[in-house]
């Protein structure tokens, strides 16, 4: 399997998750603020870096399901960029959350395919933990662009700090879910 296939495959799992918990909740994420859900990344991360380091879970979830909400959290942290946050998560309807889901998974895919391009498939030379420290670092400089209220110098924005977060937890899963 080529790894778009693998790719566009991941992105379906997470896909599904993300239309269950809509079902479940509806779109209450819509009232998060940005810097809301970049430490909402963070946790996920950190938990993924805890689990790696003490190789055991006393909650009893692994690190698969820490990738997916990374996924999710990534397309949910580009929507609020876009749409910015609300006091009525009503304003979305599943459909309408499924069409912007599916609108950033592609820009994920596409940006993949452009990038994997250029550096010849490097990501697959990596090893698993080194996902989490460049999904960290990615949070790291979100929160600092956060903090400068967007005003960076010459810096990529939010947008592709959540676009990278994406790509890089979506390696992971492929990893875990297709081997080296």
């Amino acid at each position: 399997m080529k790894t778009e296939e693998q790719f566009k495959k991941v992105m379906e799992e997470c896909r599904t998750l993300f239309a269950k918990k809509l079902h479940d909740y509806g779109a209450a994420w819509r009232i998060m603020r940005g810097t809301t859900v970049t430490d909402q990344l963070l946790i996920k991360a950190r938990r993924i870096r805890s689990l790696e380091t003490k190789s055991e879970s006393w909650v009893g979830e692994g690190i698969r399901p820490e990738f997916i909400a990374i996924v999710n959290y990534s397309i949910i942290g580009l929507i609020q960029l876009e749409l910015g946050p609300t006091e009525c998560p009503e304003d979305m309807s599943v459909e309408k959350a499924l069409e912007a889901y599916d609108r950033y998974a592609e820009e994920a895919t596409a940006l993949m395919i452009r990038k994997n391009h250029d550096y010849d498939e490097a990501w697959r030379a990596m090893r698993g933990t080194s996902y989490t420290d460049m999904i960290l670092q990615k949070i790291y400089r979100t929160q600092e662009i956060e903090s400068l209220g967007g005003a960076t110098l010459v810096s990529e924005g939010i947008d592709a700090n959540y676009m990278d977060m994406m790509n890089y937890a979506v390696f992971a899963l492929i990893k875990l879910t297709f081997g080296e």
